[in-house]
């Protein structure tokens, strides 16, 4: 079994990616679950919607932090863990990486706290291998561009604000080489997929 994530702007592929992996998986026997963030629970989808909701109360930075890490803590307790631990493959759209970018790069909070708080939550599961499919923030408009209307409020902040997420995303990737995999998300999604695949079996994971 392996734990891993897809990271990057909204827009970028990753759930395109995930399925395609999911079924190849599948196809060789493998048990997979696949899971996202904020979410994976009942409990954990009931604060996805506190988070993203548009036309209510804005969380403050710390609270929305405060919020994803609740997320994530039922999550790994109910979904992650227990799935590792029955030898299944998780693949996971989003996890603390997503906090570092976010909240740290995006909302400016401090490191140290996000990387604290990220840890606690976690309680020693973290993933193996995180996909980054990387996109200029102008493409990645661009593609959320037929579902404007139906963004959530984290798509709507402004471009500023994602050029520092996409920024955190890249940073975090150079902090930990072996552990990232950083695709150029404008390819195609069958070269993302070869791509993938590749890594893994040079993993010997596959």
């Amino acid at each position: 079994m392996h734990f891993l994530s897809f990271e990057g702007l909204d827009g970028s592929g990753k759930s395109t990616l995930m399925k395609a992996l999911a079924q190849h998986l599948q196809d060789l026997g493998r048990g997979v679950v696949t899971t996202r963030e904020p979410g994976g629970t009942p409990l954990a989808e009931d604060i996805r919607q506190l988070i993203l909701r548009v036309g209510h109360e804005t969380p403050v930075p710390r609270a929305e932090l405060f919020l994803y890490e609740a997320s994530r803590a039922q999550h790994v307790a109910k979904v992650i863990r227990p799935a590792l631990s029955r030898g299944e493959w998780v693949l996971c759209d989003r996890f603390s990486e997503s906090s570092v970018a976010f909240q740290c790069y995006g909302r400016e909070l401090p490191r140290a706290q996000v990387d604290a708080l990220n840890r606690f939550a976690e309680d020693g599961t973290r993933p193996e291998l995180v996909v980054l499919l990387d996109l200029p923030l102008e493409v990645a408009r661009a593609r959320q561009g037929r579902r404007a209307e139906s963004a959530d409020r984290m798509e709507r902040e402004a471009d500023d604000f994602h050029q520092r997420v996409r920024r955190g995303f890249l940073e975090q990737a150079q902090e930990e080489p072996q552990r990232w995999l950083v695709l150029d998300a404008s390819q195609s999604s069958d070269a993302l997929f070869a791509a993938t695949l590749a890594e893994l079996r040079r993993r010997g994971w596959l």
